[in-house]
């Protein structure tokens, strides 16, 4: 039985010109039995204004969930959503990822128990980004995928073929225990197998792992990985790289994880009551109930 609501966590951090174009995608998705959450890790008021901007006319409901900005904090972010949140399925994607008009759709035809999915995504260089984020903002989400085959040719992207769509489920299951690659730049799962691990393990502080330990996790809990390439694939736009100064503490955990079995967060997202969850919400549009 497919998803009854899909809840889609964007994350972001003072990247507003970004996550216009990510909102602007988001809006013109062919499934509209979604909702969505931007997990906000601490961004200036650029941010809420942008969103407040989106929002008008936005065709399905739309939360800014905010924390205080204490360094590179998205696994909290992200378990901070989730608690706001009101789907059973639970798709993660970057606050600089353009999604194609049938993304929604796509995740919840390949959402299945006891599977999660993790997709890919199409590099987009420095210049074109800068092109496409320039005034007016140059709207990807709609393109062709010819036109995008010439972007590949004048280097524009760094692959195509992830743009393309290949039918079929079982190829989908080769990997059912691989959980490298699995990123929330494009990861979706059930949100009782989340509930289950405890959600993002909020002790990954600084970029690095939150996401592998997370895959890893779900693996030790019974549920496999389903290959979500050729169906799923966002458009990352490019950005400077993160901070990488707590890399090897987090490089250390993900060793830990990995050498036991261990399935729930040591710090999740049963910390979150709805007190909490209440004060963050800093934006609620469209039609939020309860």
């Amino acid at each position: 039985m497919p998803p009854r609501l899909i809840s889609v966590i964007v994350t972001t951090y003072n990247r507003p010109d970004a996550l216009r174009a990510v909102l602007a995608s988001l809006a013109a998705q062919t499934d509209k039995a979604f909702e969505v959450l931007l997990a906000d890790d601490g961004s200036r008021q650029e941010t809420a204004v942008a969103v407040a901007e989106a929002a008008v006319n936005f065709p399905v409901p739309l939360v800014h969930l905010w924390q205080s900005d204490d360094g590179f904090r998205a696994a909290a972010a992200r378990n901070l959503a989730v608690a706001a949140s009101r789907g059973d399925y639970l798709v993660f994607v970057d606050g600089d990822c353009v999604l194609c008009p049938d993304f929604v759709a796509r995740h919840r035809a390949l959402a299945e128990p006891a599977w999660f999915v993790a997709g890919n995504r199409v590099l987009l260089s420095e210049s074109f980004t800068k092109k496409v984020l320039q005034t007016p903002m140059i709207e990807l989400h709609g393109d062709s995928r010819l036109s995008w085959l010439g972007r590949r040719f004048s280097g524009a992207i760094n692959r195509w073929l992830p743009l393309c769509f290949v039918p079929g489920n079982g190829w989908r299951k080769r990997q059912p225990q691989r959980w490298q690659g699995a990123r929330t730049c494009n990861l979706a799962m059930w949100r009782s197998d989340f509930d289950a691990i405890n959600g993002f393990d909020e002790a990954f502080q600084g970029w690095g792992h939150e996401d592998a330990d997370l895959a890893i996790r779900l693996l030790h809990a019974g549920v496999q990985r389903k290959d979500g390439r050729f169906a799923t694939a966002v458009l990352h736009l490019w950005h400077h790289e993160n901070d990488r100064s707590n890399l090897a503490e987090n490089e250390r955990r993900l060793a830990e994880i990995l050498a036991g079995d261990r399935r729930r967060a040591a710090v999740g997202i049963d910390t979150y009551n709805p007190e909490r969850v209440s004060a963050a919400a800093i934006q609620k549009f469209g039609k939020i109930s309860g």
